[in-house]
């Protein structure tokens, strides 16, 4: 088992609230509280055209995109391709991390749209259909947790958008928590053991 504390303290985006501390990993309880289910019908995918920036990479996604970029080039939009083709797969942010390039300042490079206007993911697709092992970055899949990395530890953050306001609507309806919407990106990410935990925290969290 991993040791888990609750405990009080500002969060790395400077919100004070409850957090809890499994092992070398800080969660916001809104993680575990908050309702949250991905509405594409009604936002369109707006998280992965909207914003400031391209979606975070590690330096190994950078490499694995270097390396696929031919298998998932069949599925992205010239706009897109275009934009690769002259800037690469990625840029360096205002954080100076790496994060996927934009296609002129907005959408990410790698999207597509369906016939009913709906964003995807040009990488998810090429996963889908077999092209490639890379389902899509982390930190895509992770969302709305932003995780951020300390010397000691990572934070799990809820990050709150009103473009998700659909999202958090339809997980009202269907009562499921965020950590349970993102089952499979969590575990991908930090393993069945720390999701196992985190079902344990909410528990005893929800029967205080």
């Amino acid at each position: 088992m991993l040791e888990i504390r609750v405990r009080y303290f500002l969060s790395f985006f400077d919100i004070c609230h409850m957090l809890v501390e499994i092992g070398d990993k800080i969660v916001s309880t809104q993680v575990l509280d908050r309702k949250f289910v991905c509405d594409l019908n009604a936002c369109k995918g707006a998280c992965c055209v909207e914003g400031d920036a391209g979606a975070p990479l590690t330096s190994e996604e950078v490499s694995i995109l270097k390396d696929d970029l031919e298998a998932i080039r069949p599925y992205m939009r010239k706009e897109g391709l275009e934009a690769v083709e002259e800037q690469g797969v990625f840029y360096m942010d205002q954080d100076n991390e790496p994060v996927t390039t934009l296609v002129n300042g907005a959408e990410c490079a790698f999207v597509f749209f369906d016939e009913n206007g709906i964003t995807k993911c040009s990488i998810e697709q090429a996963h889908k259909e077999g092209k490639t092992d890379f389902k899509k970055p982390i930190s895509c899949h992770l969302y709305p947790i932003r995780v951020k990395q300390f010397n000691e530890f990572k934070a799990l953050n809820y990050d709150q958008w009103s473009i998700c306001a659909p999202a958090c609507d339809c997980g009202d309806k269907l009562n499921v928590p965020v950590f349970r919407f993102l089952k499979e990106p969590i575990i991908r990410a930090f393993g069945n053991d720390f999701f196992s935990e985190l079902e344990v925290v909410a528990k005893e969290l929800k029967s205080e």
